[in-house]
């Protein structure tokens, strides 16, 4: 593992990060001292069974839950332990997010999604929503609304919003868990496209397709990283 000089020359680092929640006189222990690199350009599949930490990794390296112990950085900017509005810059920057429970606003259209988002950037980003929605195969589908996308229209509209802003980082959380493996198979081709355009992409995942496609795999287990 490298030491902090090194940390500009990745997309995102954690270092032993420690995360636990209190219910009552109950802790858990959701990640025990993880440490992670990822490299524009690298595809990283975290795997594990369901309550291995994935979900609360990904949340501590989108700036979206405050590790208690540790730290993340975003291209060399420290995320973790400061100011939510800060945190809240940093990801509108330089993070696109997945989420397990989707990205997008029912009431406005897919073009209208990505537009949104795009407001929300301090800097101008570099495609237009129609080539953000072209790259992932949706051009002729900008006017929809997410109720009337198929389960892969919405992974790939889900996707178009966390590429709206051209982050250096994008973070999904199980992004093809509900689609069938000839559709999983597109959105895979397409977050390999995403990563080749200089771009780290860390998935949380239990496919095994994915697992096989990425240039990386990080076994988690009870809050650990696995050897």
């Amino acid at each position: 593992m490298t030491g902090d000089a090194a940390l500009p020359a990745y997309a995102v680092s954690a270092r032993s990060v420690y995360r636990f929640y209190r219910a009552g006189d109950d802790e858990t222990l959701a990640l025990r001292g993880v440490s992670l690199d990822v490299a524009a350009g690298e595809l990283v599949a975290l795997v594990g069974p369901s309550g291995s930490g994935k979900s609360t990794l990904l949340s501590c390296l989108a700036g979206l839950d405050d590790p208690d112990g540790g730290t993340v950085w975003i291209r060399g900017e420290r995320m973790s332990h400061r100011p939510e509005p800060v945190r809240a810059r940093m990801r509108a920057e330089h993070i696109g997010v997945v989420a397990a429970s989707g990205n997008l606003f029912d009431h406005l259209s897919i073009a209208a999604n990505v537009e949104l988002v795009r407001r929300l950037t301090p800097r101008r980003p570099r495609r237009s929503v129609d080539e953000v929605l072209g790259a992932v195969g949706l051009a002729a589908r900008a006017g929809a609304y997410p109720g009337e996308l198929s389960g892969g229209e919405s992974a790939r509209a889900g996707l178009a919003v966390a590429l709206a802003v051209d982050p250096a980082v994008v973070l999904a959380d199980e992004p093809t868990g509900e689609l069938d493996s000839t559709t999983e198979g597109e959105i895979l081709d397409l977050l390999r496209a995403t990563a080749r355009g200089d771009v780290a992409v860390v998935v949380g995942s239990h496919s095994r397709a994915l697992a096989e496609a990425a240039d990386r795999v990080v076994a988690l287990r009870d809050g650990r990283v696995q050897p």
